[in-house]
């Protein structure tokens, strides 16, 4: 399906331009080589650019190199040079070791590679003139790298000169780059049509995509721009081992997948994690999505409201969107015409997402989900129905809710990727919440300390986990006095101790009782709620208003028959939870409410 369905994309993309036609590769430059007329290096130009990066609360200015179009850059391993090299090893043939640089290497690569590149090069324009082809035939017939060891220019790179990327131009006119001259490009899209011609004679069978018998592709292109792969990239098929060879085949050969087919989904993959509009990050995991529509707007609302907004317009237009999809709550799926009201035009378009993480040097696709957008906007928009647990409706990001599933303290604590998959799919197809994300969410709320012990993240997840797995809606989005069920109403009493303890010392406390007792009267309100009990009759003396709790908790009392559970399961933990957080909510607001009056 995803080889597929990628291959039916970038037909897509072809068609608006998006793609780089055939026979071409995207190359990052760093830098360019400066050629005299003679062949010799008058300067390195650094040709990258600077973008703003924001790292934390600061912004910071940062290099990124230029990504040029060059002829088609080999993917086999080993020595192999490429028309218009690019990697320092083989144009210059020198290593960088330490701060020197070195010709010399335990397998003689750097020699090797260069002869190949030099070789190979040569042939490929020994009919063709024009001023800077003649002086880079100049340099490939003198460069020694035995005598370069101390070039000035290269040392000046220091331990960028290994990494970076490299084009060729004429000295004094930057602008005029060797792989772009008319001369060589018309060369090697001849030449490329000649190998793809040759290319007849390969081992032809059924291709698993088109079902055609063509030729089949050895070796499949790298995918790059997922975190933490290979700078050179890693492949999405391949197969190195002896035990995944089957009928005698080798290497990609027991895919059968068409060389077209490889190179379609190969650009397609590559296009989509070129961009942010169309991949995002979580944890070590690069997401990458969709629509099989030329237009962007349906990419565009999915980021925002599944990923989120940092700007705080866009963040109120994404609310705003939310509440217009949830008009009526009797609604099963997203009507037609409140779809046109957001400027989708088809709300039918197949919408594909796609989790990627590096595993050695090919890709592991963690999910894969296909949904029609339609549903997928109503999922999305359910889902964050479930997490309100205030009137005033605020969208919540998938980065939020995977923060809230860490400890703020730690640096190095990282989220189950499968916990995230799994979640991912459920709010993208509709179902049952993992239970790993309740345990998870008030493990946290039970060990974590401070104001962010309990917010109304955590408690809204805790909210549809529970709503999730029962038949009817058990918790309500705000504090729910008609909800008897004891570990709500013991969340709820614990929320009024606390109060009363705060309005007693008049704010004063470092630290409560929910410092002291909130995980322990979470799992055993009978061993703990007695001595909060007695603990609240003294403040009660010390409170400006002793009627208002007495009777609050008189209530919440007559609920409980005056007995308090032994024990709490984990989802009676989470309406403990929500229980005091709503209470706490409403205490405070009323609170604020009565100081208002006061002041007036």
């Amino acid at each position: 399906m995803l080889i597929k369905a990628l291959c039916d994309y970038y037909d897509i993309l072809a068609k608006k331009g998006s793609v780089l036609p055939a026979g071409y590769s995207k190359v990052n430059i760093h830098y360019l080589i400066s050629l005299t007329a003679d062949g010799k290096i008058d300067e390195i130009i650094d040709c990258q650019k600077k973008e703003l990066v924001q790292s934390g609360k600061k912004t910071k200015e940062k290099k990124v190199p230029i990504e040029m179009v060059m002829p088609q850059r080999t993917e086999k391993p080993g020595i192999d040079a490429n028309i218009a090299e690019h990697r320092p090893l083989y144009i210059f043939g020198l290593n960088l070791d330490k701060d020197h640089l070195t010709p010399e290497d335990r397998t003689d690569k750097a020699k090797k590679s260069h002869e190949a590149f030099v070789k190979e090069n040569l042939e490929f324009i020994e009919n063709l003139q024009s001023p800077l082809i003649s002086a880079y035939k100049n340099f490939l017939n003198s460069w020694k790298p035995e005598e370069e060891v101390e070039n000035k220019w290269l040392l000046g790179l220091g331990k960028d000169y290994q990494k970076s990327g490299f084009a060729f131009c004429l000295s004094g006119n930057p602008d005029c780059l060797l792989h772009e001259e008319s001369a060589v490009k018309k060369k090697w899209e001849e030449e490329y049509t000649k190998r793809a011609e040759q290319g007849d004679d390969a081992r032809k069978a059924q291709c698993a995509v088109t079902g055609e018998q063509v030729p089949i592709a050895r070796i499949h292109s790298k995918i790059k721009g997922v975190y933490g792969g290979l700078a050179t990239g890693s492949v999405l098929i391949g197969f190195n081992n002896d035990s995944e060879n089957s009928y005698g085949n080798e290497q990609s050969y027991n895919s059968n997948i068409s060389e077209t087919a490889m190179k379609k989904y190969t650009e397609a993959l590559n296009f989509l994690l070129s961009t942010n509009k169309h991949k995002a990050m979580l944890d070590e995991m690069t997401i990458v999505f969709w629509a099989m529509s030329s237009q962007e707007t349906y990419e565009d609302l999915f980021m925002k409201m599944f990923f989120g907004q940092q700007d705080q317009m866009d963040a109120e237009k994404t609310d705003a969107m939310l509440k217009n999809l949830l008009k009526d709550a009797k609604d099963v799926q997203v009507t037609e015409e409140r779809l046109q009201s957001l400027d989708i035009i088809d709300p039918n378009v197949d919408f594909y997402m796609l989790g990627l993480k590096p595993n050695s040097s090919r890709l592991s696709v963690k999910f894969i989900i296909r949904r029609r957008y339609a549903d997928v906007l109503w999922n999305i928009a359910k889902f964050q129905k479930d997490l309100q647990v205030s009137d005033d409706f605020h969208s919540v990001a998938l980065w939020q809710i995977k923060r809230e599933m860490i400890s703020p303290k730690s640096k190095n604590d990282k989220v189950n990727p499968a916990l995230i998959s799994r979640l991912l799919e459920t709010i993208l197809n509709g179902g049952t919440y993992p239970v790993s994300l309740l345990e998870t969410i008030i493990r946290r709320v039970k060990t974590d300390e401070g104001s962010g012990k309990i917010n109304a993240i955590r408690a809204g997840i805790i909210k549809a986990c529970i709503n999730n797995r029962e038949s009817k809606e058990e918790l309500k989005v705000s504090l729910d006095k008609t909800n008897q069920t004891p570990a709500y109403l013991c969340g709820r009493l614990f929320a009024v101790l606390e109060k009363l303890q705060q309005d007693a010392s008049n704010n004063s406390l470092n630290r409560t009782i929910k410092d002291a007792y909130f995980a322990s009267a979470s799992a055993k309100p009978a061993l703990v709620f007695p001595k909060l009990i007695r603990l609240a009759q003294n403040h009660l003396n010390k409170v400006k208003y002793p009627v208002y709790y007495n009777k609050l908790i008189g209530e919440i009392m007559d609920g409980l028959q005056g007995e308090f559970p032994e024990t709490l399961r984990l989802t009676d933990q989470g309406r403990f939870d929500v229980g005091y957080y709503q209470q706490n909510q409403d205490l405070w607001k009323k609170s604020s409410k009565s100081e208002e009056t006061e002041e007036k």
